[in-house]
């Protein structure tokens, strides 16, 4: 039997990374905070437009390789095959009230990223 924090990063987790990012919005607050590697985005306005390029633009598949929760957080470890590159190991520490994410640790390595991004403004004319 899984958490009820589990329950809903799990879902979260499953909507995203098959590209419905209206079923993933729909379990996150509208106040919620994200602390990311490029620093925190408030708001699920501005949770959804740092989370689109990477759902629909970059990522190609997910692979689980942990998940733990509580009644209030939950623990998601996976590693994601994305254009710039083949695994990106990501991990999302997600605190849940009244089913919705309120507060995201997300953890990933940028450096794949940003060279991706510094190849593509070369090859641009």
């Amino acid at each position: 039997m899984t958490s009820p924090a589990l329950q809903v990063a799990l879902a979260y987790h499953r909507a995203w990374t098959g590209g419905d990012l209206d079923a993933a919005m729909a379990l996150v607050a509208d106040d919620v905070v994200c602390d990311a590697p490029a620093g925190r985005i408030d708001g699920v306005l501005a949770y959804r437009e740092f989370l689109t390029p990477f759902a629909l633009r970059f990522l190609i598949r997910t692979e689980m390789i942990a998940a733990f929760g509580d009644e209030n957080t939950a623990m998601l470890m996976y590693d994601a095959e994305t254009v710039p590159a083949r695994s990106a190991p990501a991990a999302e520490c997600l605190s849940v009230r009244h089913e919705k994410i309120v507060h995201n640790r997300f953890v990933f390595d940028r450096t794949p990223f940003d060279e991706f991004r510094r190849r593509q403004a070369l090859v641009r004319p």
